[in-house]
């Protein structure tokens, strides 16, 4: 494949940082919420909630930064805006879905396999040639599944990483989120905003004895395995290409969204090579760039708190958590996890 290096250094710069929930910057009169680790909000004095640098970036005289704070009908109004901007999502014609057994709560730890047959009846897989969807593919097999092992990161799958990350600011999802962000002043430049990307979601950190052993990509996206269990997993392209393999069982659901087009959200059980997920939450038939940048809008604006969005007119919320045992650049946080919440 024609391979293109971003300049994306680790020099750069990286002046500008996402919302991290003890930190005010970027929160300056977030509106209160009592399940915040600390408060933003020119009220939070009064309840001694203020984070400890409330000070240093909501004093009085920054008081013109408020509007820099993202407020929930913005989350609202901006996730609309990257649904309808999903021009590379699969159309109803495009997948079948068969769901067949879906599972009480007590039924998803009980590993057993209620449907006989596989969750993707058919997929057209011309899909996989659009240039989103093919660069990330070509990612999926760059991992090792087993936390606790070092994983070594070659040149080829370095331009891979970048490669991806082209195609998708190419979207206009993804130049959407971003001019929203750099709004925010989240980022001053779509160079800094890359470096950014490719940090939080490819930066290595260890899951395990001190191996650099795992990404926040690799996590939600291709899926781990810790302690005996699948890890993380939160993607159809990843499921139905192992389902197809045989790799994949799927046993049950326990919830089906309210979308009748796609993307849909499906709360999913199903063992991978004999490892069981009780309940994998995934958008069925989404564009690679609508679930990274849905899951990088949540991670900046709700880093470890339920991120509540507008999708088709149907709300969703997405849950993410920051890594807190390593950092890159000047202190900013990987991702640890994201996915759909499925009630």
């Amino acid at each position: 494949m024609k391979a293109f290096i971003l300049f994306l250094g680790v020099g750069m710069a990286a002046s500008s940082l996402y919302t991290d929930p003890s930190s005010c910057r970027g929160r300056c009169d977030e509106p209160y919420n009592h399940g915040d680790e600390c408060h933003c909000d020119p009220h939070c004095q009064n309840r001694s909630s203020c984070c400890r640098d409330y000070l240093e970036h909501c004093g009085e005289e920054l008081f013109s930064r408020s509007h820099d704070a993202i407020g929930d009908e913005e989350l609202l109004r901006v996730s609309e805006q990257l649904y309808g901007a999903d021009h590379n999502k699969a159309q109803p014609n495009d997948i079948t879905i068969n769901p067949q057994h879906r599972a009480d709560p007590d039924e998803t730890g009980l590993q057993e396999d209620r449907s006989p047959k596989p969750l993707y009846a058919y997929v057209n897989e011309k899909l996989f040639s659009k240039p989103t969807y093919s660069s990330f593919i070509r990612l999926l097999d760059n991992y090792q599944r087993a936390t606790g092992r070092e994983e070594e990161e070659t040149a080829e799958e370095l331009r891979e990483q970048d490669v991806f990350l082209q195609e998708v600011m190419k979207t206009e999802l993804m130049r959407k989120l971003f001019a929203f962000l750099r709004s925010k002043n989240r980022y001053g430049s779509e160079r800094e905003f890359l470096w950014d990307l490719k940090e939080m979601w490819f930066g290595l950190y260890s899951r395990g004895d001190g191996e650099r052993d795992s990404s926040g990509f690799e996590h939600v996206f291709s899926g781990e395995i810790k302690k005996g269990k699948v890890s993380g997993f939160h993607n159809w392209i990843r499921f139905y290409l192992l389902e197809k393999q045989g790799l994949v069982n799927y046993f049950s659901h326990n919830f089906d969204g309210p979308w009748d087009t796609y993307p849909d959200v499906l709360g999913l059980q199903f063992s991978w090579d004999g490892f069981y997920k009780e309940v994998g939450s995934a958008f069925i038939g989404c564009s690679p760039e609508f679930e990274f940048g849905i899951y990088t809008l949540c991670f900046i604006a709700r880093p470890g708190k339920a991120c509540h969005l507008s999708l088709g007119g149907h709300s969703v919320s997405i849950q993410t958590y920051t890594w807190t045992k390593s950092t890159y650049g000047h202190g900013k946080k990987y991702i640890a996890t994201a996915y759909v919440i499925s009630p």
